[in-house]
């Protein structure tokens, strides 16, 4: 799916001045813990989080993170911007919660890119 498909069916707002046309995402993860994204997600998906700060945008790129949502409004700070721009990873603030932003994106198609965590 297409990155700017991704945003209008999360009503979300581009908060970096990225290209992002021709970006395509293969699925999503949803987390908090930055710990969890490394450990279960995929390749070339979108990240859906609440977490706002560089550390973020860091753990994106050693997991190869396409783009991130930031739930329920959050809005980065000029340097977490800063940041996503030099390792050219787009973010994307959008109004609605984690849980219901992952319920759009599955039923529009976009598959989950968490692998199962085992103990």
């Amino acid at each position: 799916m297409n990155l700017s498909e991704i945003v209008k069916i999360v009503n979300g707002s581009y908060c970096t001045t990225l290209p992002v046309k021709d970006i395509q995402i293969s699925g999503a993860c949803g987390a908090d813990l930055m710990s969890d994204v490394l450990a279960t997600s995929q390749p070339e998906s979108i990240l859906l989080t609440g977490l706002n700060n560089p550390q973020t945008i860091r753990t994106a790129q050693m997991a190869d993170i396409r783009a991130i949502i930031f739930v329920r409004g959050k809005y980065p700070s000029p340097d977490v911007v800063e940041v996503a721009e030099r390792e050219q990873i787009p973010l994307i603030s959008s109004p609605h919660g984690m849980f219901e932003l992952c319920g759009r994106l599955f039923s529009a198609g976009l598959p989950s890119l968490e692998d199962k965590f085992s103990d």
